[in-house]
Parts: C-alpha cells; structure tokens; sequence
C-alpha cells in the first residue's frame, strides 16, 4: 500500500486495534498503582516511547511515497509457433477424453502465460498449414483452439518435417524484421512418416531456433476411433493400436537444443514445459522511462526498530516500591 492509493480500512482497522490495546496497556497500570506507589513521570516517558514506535510501524505499513523515481520499463517478446499433429492418432482415448481434446485444453492455458509473446498455429498431418499466423491477440489464438480437430488437413499419414520447415520459412520472411528469440512447439503422438527431417533440424539448429516437443499418449496405446467403429489395419485387417513413439520427438528436441515432455494420464509435464519456454531469453523489443512514487517505508520501519530495541534494552522504571 502507498499513500496515493491508501487502503482506509485496513489503517482503520490497525489503528483502531492499537487504540485498544494501549487502553487495556494503561488500565493495567492503573490497577497497578492502587496497590503501589508509580513514578508517573517515568511512566509517561515509557508510553511516549511506546506510542512513538508503534506509530512508526503504522506509518511504515502504510507505504509513505515521498518524491518520485524514474524507472525502465523493457519490453521483451518471443516468435512461438505452435504446431499441433491432427492425424487421426490423435483421436485415440489412451489418454481421456482423447489425446486431441487435452491437448485443446491444455493449449487453452498453455498460451495465457505468453500474452507478451507472439503466438502463431501451424496444423499438420502428411500435410502442414498455417492455421493462425504469428499474433499477440490471445483471443484469436484460443478461438483457433477451440476449432481444432482432425477434420482440418488430409489423414494419408505424419510428416513430421513438413510444420518444422514452415515454420522456420515463416520465421525467414517475418515482415517486421526485428531480431526476436524463435521457439517451436511440436504436440505429437509422435509417428513420422516422413523422410527429410535431418536437413530440416540442422536449417533450425543453425538458426537458432529451439523445439520444444510434446509427447502425447502412452507406451500400450490404444485403438483410434472412426465413425461407429475403429481404424482397421489393412495389412492384419485387425484394429490398428497407435502407440507413443517418443524416439522422434526426444531426437528433433536434442538435436534444435529444446526439451522433450510429455502428457498422459500419468505423466502431466505441462507446467514444466511453460517453465522451459518462459526461462528461454526473450528479445528486447522496447524499452520506456517511467516516473514511478518512491516508497520511503524503510526509513519509519528502521526508526522505529531502533526504538523497540532501545526499549527493550533499557526500560524505563516505572515502579518504586
């Protein structure tokens, strides 16, 4: 609290207790000296020292802002790509309500801890599409959230490579042109298809541009649903188990210098992930001087210590016998 936004009721509420605890202090004085003979002027000295540091420590509480400071205020921002596997794995119910829905709710918290970030959407499957571009309008990004499903792109397959490659193209023709730090998060069950994913992490490693990948599902996996039935594997014309393949994800996070985690009913590491993510360098995109109250609390809270300590170590006597 400071004295250009006083909290009124909290210092009435101090002030009122120590009104009364002062009144029960000099009752018990008083009952005092109708058995015994008091020094009142020892005793006023010791209740003016009292009262002095008690309204020192009020005072202190209070937040006294005395002059002004001026202070700098820096901006910082990251470039975050988003892209999130929609393949019809991601319809499987190894993890509840099914990998796609968690990771939809997720997501929807993930980004709020990044509304000084641009944020942008990149969905895949054998294909990938830019589904938001890079933006610091976080009620777009979560609408965008809301309408994700695997309905979007072609279900022939994973290509793994084919959002990496876009994203990194989108950082190379970003239009502001201001140096940022560049991350990509990749949310998989991990199953890859494709062929030209080590040229595409060496283009991001040298760039400088960290993945961070999101594992989902689990190790027994489970069937994928398709309309009233399953996906039927064609080559044991029996239902097809997509399972976690966490090799790939671990290799693209350690080869672009990011992180693996991962989500399932066990294991829940999205708070690590915010962490990783949030610790990573922003840019200073600007920075301002503001004129801010200079608080002087400091200087009542350590008189009145002094005080307190003064009172302790050498009490006034108050009685004579």
């Amino acid at each position: 609290m400071i004295w250009a936004y006083p909290d009124t009721d909290l210092i009435l509420t101090l002030t009122t207790v120590f009104v009364l605890l002062y009144a029960a202090y000099l009752y018990r004085f008083w009952t005092i000296n109708q058995k015994i003979v008091v020094k009142k002027r020892s005793l006023v000295w010791k209740m003016i020292l009292r009262s002095l540091y008690f309204c020192l420590f009020l005072i202190a509480l209070a937040g006294p802002s005395i002059g002004n400071a001026m202070k700098e205020i820096k901006q910082e921002g990251k470039d975050i790509f988003l892209a999130i596997d929609l393949s019809r794995s991601m319809n499987a119910e190894d993890i509840q309500p099914s990998r796609l829905q968690r990771i939809k709710f997720e997501l929807k918290n993930l980004v709020k801890n990044f509304s000084s970030d641009r944020l942008g959407i990149i969905i895949f499957s054998s294909e990938a599409f830019i589904q938001c571009p890079l933006t610091f309008d976080q009620n777009v990004i979560q609408l965008h959230l809301d309408g994700l499903n695997t309905g979007l792109v072609p279900n022939s397959g994973t290509d793994i490579e084919a959002p990496l490659n876009m994203a990194y193209s989108k950082f190379l023709s970003d239009e502001s042109q201001e140096p940022k730090s560049k991350a990509i998060i990749l949310i998989s069950d991990g199953e890859d298809f494709g062929e030209a994913l080590d040229g595409t992490l060496e283009k991001l490693r040298e760039s400088g541009i960290r993945v961070y990948t999101m594992g989902v599902g689990t190790s027994s996996g489970s069937t994928i649903p398709r309309g009233s039935g399953v996906v039927i594997d064609q080559q044991t014309n029996r239902p097809a188990i997509s399972r976690l393949s966490s090799d790939n994800l671990r290799k693209i996070a350690n080869q672009t210098d990011g992180d693996y985690f991962e989500l399932s009913d066990d294991l829940q590491e999205i708070p690590q992930l915010i962490d990783a993510i949030s610790n990573l360098e922003g840019t200073v995109m600007a920075s301002r001087t503001v004129e801010a109250s200079s608080n002087k609390y400091f200087y009542f809270l350590l008189a009145g210590l002094v005080l307190a300590v003064l009172d302790s170590l050498l009490p006034v006597r108050t009685l004579s016998l």
